[in-house]
């Protein structure tokens, strides 16, 4: 039933221990409210009602709302929500976050599309997605192909409400389409995990726009996957293995090109130094203090990881940036032993520096692609290591050497502390997730319980 009779409140602080704003009117006598994150957002939706009530709409005294804002809420598809949630992370992400966004934004929307006429096909839905409807810039700055374009249009057609995510049903169907990959086959936990926080971060952003109450997720009972943060024991190499892999890598490809012989000192800092391979990647020769005997340091304050060129704002496959978990211009004092000291040193000797003076660079100078060396250290692992060795788990991935470095500083006894300031990892993450690789703790400390009852005997 269709009403004038309409009286707008002004906006009310609610009393509670974190700020929210109500929004108070009443259609022929029947009072009506919403709650919002801030002062700005409420004030916003009241001048919206009272802006409808100037220009005389009818006023429903179901739903308490104009004509005009019923349909504008009703109109809102997840789509074209999406769109707005990711115009608004987009600028302040890191390049990999981007990415992560993208593809969780990817699932939730194929989930909740509709069964109409004309659906293309499930490879090019997702590569319209992926590839141009949640990057930036959007498919309204770029010529997309004609295909994609239709495929664009299919989809914000198809699309079902936002509004349809307040079921517990259809959330849970969308929570539930997470576990299965492409391939029909279960999803990894951390990719479940991943896609679930983005979606809970985004419906949040419903709530702060005034689409939801609260979050539709709450009322969802849902079981997260379990994720284990603990580093395999079986990935770490002893320090004689270590040393055979490092010289495996110079015999990689022709003397000449030297295509591993110059990414040996890159690995020597992933193991002597517990360098992340991003920080090895962005080290240069003045961030270095390389003494003809004993320790140098490494001053880390740059990181150049590997994401893509349609994350990064420079359009490069490598963003420039600082270090993980710190502020910008943070650095990381890490002493290094004599051994890598004299690795780099002949590194220099041999290669130079690129001309921004970073140690490693690829044959023409640029940044080292993750690929690249990836592909050296699988070469380098059939050359060092028996064949038993290759097919186990034995570090099978580059960043298993800084997983074997952090291991060998414990089990050497380095109190965590300094391990973890040396790893920009916090004490309680270093001891969480090398808790498996410290090797004869429970020895020692059951000789110290037998001592300690030894003394009363």
């Amino acid at each position: 039933m269709k009403s004038l009779d309409v009286k707008i409140w002004g906006v009310r602080k609610r009393a509670s221990k974190r700020s929210s704003y109500d929004v108070r009117w009443s259609v022929a006598s029947k009072v009506f409210s919403e709650t919002f994150r801030t002062k700005a957002l409420a004030d916003h939706y009241r001048t919206k009602l009272m802006r409808a009530a100037r220009d005389g709409e009818e006023f429903d005294d179901a739903t308490g709302l104009p004509d005009s804002m019923a349909e504008q809420k009703a109109k809102l598809t997840w789509y074209d929500f999406a769109l707005k949630y990711l115009a608004m992370k987009w600028p302040h992400a890191a390049p990999n976050t981007r990415d992560g966004i993208n593809e969780s934004l990817t699932s939730v929307t194929i989930a909740l599309l509709d069964d109409r006429p004309g659906r293309p096909s499930a490879l090019l839905i997702r590569q319209a997605l992926r590839n141009w409807a949640f990057v930036h810039p959007g498919p309204a700055e770029r010529e997309a192909p004609t295909e994609v374009s239709n495929t664009l249009h299919w989809i914000a057609k198809a699309s079902r409400p936002l509004n349809d995510l307040a079921d517990p049903v259809t959330a849970r169907e969308v929570l539930d389409s997470f576990k299965i990959r492409l391939d029909g086959k279960s999803a990894a936990a951390e990719t479940v995990r991943r896609k679930r926080r983005t979606f809970v971060n985004a419906l949040h952003y419903a709530v702060d726009l005034g689409e939801f109450k609260e979050n539709p997720l709450t009322a969802v009972r849902w079981q997260k996957p379990k994720v284990s943060s603990e580093v395999d024991p079986r990935v770490v190499v002893n320090p004689q293995q270590a040393l055979s892999l490092l010289h495996a890598v110079s015999y990689v490809g022709s003397y000449r090109r030297a295509r591993g012989r110059r990414l040996v000192g890159l690995f020597a800092c992933m193991y002597f130094a517990g360098l992340r391979p991003a920080e090895a990647i962005g080290l240069a020769e003045a961030d270095l203090t390389l003494p003809e005997q004993g320790w140098g340091t490494a001053l880390l304050h740059r990181t150049r990881p590997s994401v893509g060129k349609q994350w990064t704002n420079s359009g490069e496959s490598h963003d420039d940036r600082g270090l993980k978990n710190r502020p910008a211009e943070g650095v990381r004092r890490v002493p290094i032993p004599p051994q890598l000291v004299a690795i780099l040193s002949e590194h220099l000797d041999a290669f130079g520096t690129a001309a921004d003076g970073r140690l490693f660079y690829s044959e023409g100078g640029g940044v080292v692609a993750s690929s690249t060396y990836w592909r050296a250290w699988q070469e380098a692992r059939t050359l060092a290591l028996p064949p038993t060795a290759v097919a186990s788990p034995l570090a099978r991935r580059p960043y298993d050497l800084r997983h074997s470095a952090l291991s060998t500083w414990l089990n050497a006894g380095v109190d965590p502390t300094e391990v973890a300031e040396r790893a920009g990892n916090s004490v309680e993450v270093l001891l969480g997730r090398y808790a498996k690789c410290i090797d004869g703790r429970q020895e020692i400390a059951n000789r110290k319980i037998e001592d300690l009852l030894r003394e009363y005997e």
